[in-house]
């Protein structure tokens, strides 16, 4: 994403014949936000007035619910239209502003200098990004940007608390961001789950037993080696799963992608590495590499991406010959007080799906293993992301999320000690759902540890505070609540997620040219989509099409292919939290993937 402007708002006016900037009197100002400062974040001082900020202007997108509808239909496995996945093009006309809107925010932009030459579009037209100084934001929104602190960490961020908009804008401008935007958009915290021998040079040979020894589960059917209970490898998963028996057949129809964030990018001598130890017959493939908005990829060993590697290692390498690409999203919300140059302060998960949706084909199925409490996320904002992965899911995109890894919100158990609380001034105790997991149009991925597995601790999962139970969850949801005591728990059962889970512990990667053990559901979200790129493969084979929005067909038919974890619970807030039970819970969802079981339930469009 590139912006034609000048630094300097003065050199700007100076070269163009544009309206000066008027004065704040000049509009009749309308507050659209205000909230309290999430816990945690301190107010430093003023924002400095030449400090660079791209500003992201949301208009309404004029035909959303028709594309809710179109979406729904073409997920639904029981509808006539299954499958009829939309076009770009389509897509782009159902989420366009109005002519109206585009005009007057046109009009208001040009009042402060700003022409088309500084503005960047999204694809639809229903974003418009600017890039303003401080002092410039602070005037267009009748506002004060401050610097805060987070913590004791190094994490800073300029953010206002409140924000105006003239009101002849009102309905024609939904949100603007980051404004009040305390989100750090965290990756899954997978490094607080490290094996002690992390950097010890283990032989994965150490892992291989005899196959007399193989562990037969419940069902009387899968067999896995005992070392899976050591350490997870491909080969592991094709057990556990059965995929090992699969050999695609369209992959020139199909493909796999992961996200990485926050200076996180695949390390190609690693990824090379771990084929040679666990899939030698991927050791020559490639994958397609993607920069947005300049993301890393020095390929600096010392500087290997640990996100990076897991999501491509274990999605790439248990899809493979499946077409694979890593995408790269640069920027990051925090700001260094330190520096005085620009530095880019986007939000980067909202560029990259900016950049996603702007082109015709995108991956089929897409792994994201990064979030944050959804709290922290402005609920408009939030429900502007959520539509965006609906969007995809209209065009044929399956978009899985990890669930998180502190369980319920915080992972600690203890009353007195944990750290849920409400943002807001009633300061109450509250579970912790993340986001985007929570957002119904994404899958997301709970995780389990062991083989017979069970439900790991970490495994995030609960119930959104913004987005309303879709239709599709009802039954299986319902279920569950009549059996669950209230108390602690009641008030909290919107959308619920996860929705599906996978082993989420002990997984043997590569980083920095050394083997480790890694954990979280930073796992469990790439090995869920390397099976469903296979079952694309199936459908792709067939010259059918690819599963798209999985949801609706996995709460109605597919769970039966999926295995039931009955055993566990995520404890967070001072409670133990959820239990894992027969059918769909809170912390595996409907369960984990058995392969051959599902591929005999894919929809026949």
């Amino acid at each position: 994403m590139k912006f034609f402007t000048s630094c300097l708002l003065a050199v700007t006016l100076a070269s163009r014949s544009i309206a000066l900037p008027r004065t704040d009197g000049a509009y009749n100002f309308q507050l659209r936000e205000s909230i309290t400062p999430p816990r945690g974040w301190q107010r430093l001082s003023a924002a400095p007035a030449d400090h660079i900020i791209h500003l992201r202007i949301g208009l309404p997108q004029s035909r959303f619910d028709e594309l809710e509808k179109h979406l729904y239909e073409v997920s639904d496995p029981f509808h006539h239209r299954y499958g009829q996945h939309l076009s770009k093009a389509e897509v782009d006309a159902l989420v366009a502003p109005k002519k109206q809107s585009l005009d007057l925010v046109d009009e208001w932009l040009a009042s402060f200098g700003l022409g088309e030459q500084d503005f960047y579009r999204s694809s639809a037209k229903d974003w418009v990004t600017i890039r303003v100084p401080i002092s410039v934001a602070e005037k267009m929104l009748n506002t004060k940007y401050h610097v805060w602190k987070y913590g004791e960490t190094d994490d800073h961020l300029i953010r206002t608390t409140d924000y105006s908009l003239p009101d002849h804008l009102n309905e024609h401008v939904e949100l603007i961001q980051p404004t009040t935007i305390f989100a750090r958009w965290s990756k899954m915290k997978a490094t607080f789950h490290l094996d002690k021998d992390i950097f010890e040079e283990i032989p994965i040979a150490k892992f291989v037993s005899s196959t007399s020894q193989d562990l037969g589960l419940a069902d009387g059917v899968t067999v896995v080696d005992p070392s899976c209970n050591a350490t997870v490898t491909i080969r592991c998963l094709q057990q556990l799963y059965k995929t090992g028996n699969y050999k695609p057949r369209a992959s020139e129809k199909n493909s796999i992608g992961i996200s990485s964030y926050l200076e996180e990018f695949v390390n190609e001598q690693d990824l090379k590495t771990f084929y040679l130890e666990q899939r030698p017959d991927a050791i020559n493939s490639t994958f397609t590499f993607i920069s947005v908005n300049d993301g890393l990829n020095n390929q600096t060993l010392d500087e290997a991406g640990m996100e990076a590697n897991l999501d491509a290692q274990f999605a790439f390498g248990l899809s493979f010959p499946t077409p694979a690409i890593a995408y790269s999203t640069a920027g990051r919300p925090p700001f260094n007080p330190d520096i005085l140059t620009p530095l880019n302060t986007n939000e980067p998960y909202a560029d990259w799906l900016d950049y996603v949706l702007s082109h015709e084909n995108p991956p089929l199925t897409i792994s994201t293993s990064y979030g944050e409490s959804e709290q922290t996320v402005p609920e408009d904002y939030a429900r502007r992301v959520c539509a965006g992965i609906a969007q995809l899911g209209a065009r044929g995109v399956s978009v899985l999320f990890s669930s998180g890894d502190f369980g319920v919100g915080d992972g600690i158990e203890d009353p007195d000690s944990h750290t849920c609380f409400t943002n807001d001034d009633r300061n109450i105790t509250r579970f912790m759902p993340t986001f985007p997991a929570s957002c119904p149009f994404a899958t997301a991925v709970g995780g389990t540890n062991d083989i017979p597995e069970v439900a790991v601790f970490f495994s995030g999962g609960g119930f959104s505070d913004y987005f309303q139970r879709p239709r599709y969850q009802a039954h299986a949801v319902e279920n569950y609540l009549d059996n669950l005591p209230y108390g602690i728990y009641e008030g909290k059962f919107n959308k619920a997620f996860p929705d599906v889970a996978a082993l989420g512990r002990r997984f043997r990667i590569w980083w920095r040219g050394k083997p480790m053990s890694i954990g979280g559901t930073s796992a469990s979200a790439p090995a869920f989509a390397a099976v469903v790129a296979l079952l694309n493969d199936v459908l792709l084979s067939q010259n059918k099409k690819p599963l798209g929005f999985l949801n609706p067909w996995l709460y109605a038919t597919g769970f039966s292919g999926l295995n039931d974890i009955m055993i566990g619970n995520n404890p967070g807030c001072g409670t133990p939290g959820f239990n894992a039970t027969v059918g769909w819970d809170p912390i595996t969802g409907l369960g984990t993937p058995n392969f051959e079981k599902m591929r005999k339930l894919l929809p026949k469009n």
